[in-house]
């Protein structure tokens, strides 16, 4: 858990399918409502992901007119601590790459290497049936904390990318998604470049006592 990060720029060396398998396989064991387990991925490498890639790459320059997201990634009302968190780490992880505020071509880039994976040889793409509600995205969520955190006893890396809902049309084309199922996020895997500044920034944390509350005591 110390050791799991958002990896933003990995390394070429591929990644052994019977390790993923191995890490996909125990995380069945993740708790779900009911034992609903309600989620569902593909997982992708090598030519299938290059198609992919191209897919999003073609409609990068029309901008938010090509976004269709099925969910809102963030809440409009987003305010207060929470929109100072997001836009906090933000500005931390520009600060590293040594991109101003001021330099738009370089977050659009920035922005951009989002739909490469950032590089990771493996992106699983999450989704589950529309049928499921909120409780059931809570559970899809433990999952996937689940994956991560069994990918790093692996010596694998992760970065949870919910910025592949903004492309879901997109995705639908290449991989064969069901219709009755809600595009959810990406998650790219492979080799942390340990030395890149983007994998080496401080990510702050509220303190404990500002998000739970102790009652009964002493």
């Amino acid at each position: 858990m110390a050791s799991r990060r958002s990896i933003r720029r990995f390394l070429p060396e591929p990644v052994d399918p019977a390790v993923l398998r191995g890490v996909l396989k125990m995380a069945q064991n993740a708790p779900s409502g009911g034992n609903v387990q309600p989620w569902h991925a593909h997982v992708l490498t090598g030519e299938p992901l290059a198609r992919l890639f191209d897919a999003v790459a073609a409609v990068l320059p029309q901008g938010r007119a090509a976004h269709a997201p099925e969910y809102a990634v963030y809440p409009p009302e987003l305010s207060g601590r929470y929109a100072e968190r997001r836009s906090g780490v933000g500005e931390a992880m520009y600060a590293a790459l040594n991109i101003a505020r001021e330099d738009k071509i370089g977050r659009l880039v920035q922005f951009a290497a989002n739909f490469r994976a950032f590089e990771a040889p493996v992106l699983m793409l999450v989704h589950m049936p529309r049928t499921m509600g909120p409780p059931q995205w809570s559970d899809t969520g433990m999952w996937l904390q689940t994956v991560m955190l069994l990918l790093r006893e692996a010596g694998l890396d992760s970065c949870a990318q919910e910025a592949w809902a903004i492309y879901q049309r997109q995705i639908r084309a290449v991989v064969p998604i069901p219709d009755d199922h809600v595009f959810f996020c990406g998650l790219a895997i492979g080799h942390r470049d340990a030395e890149a500044p983007i994998n080496r920034f401080a990510v702050a944390r509220a303190p404990l006592d500002e998000v739970v509350t102790w009652v009964g005591f002493a």
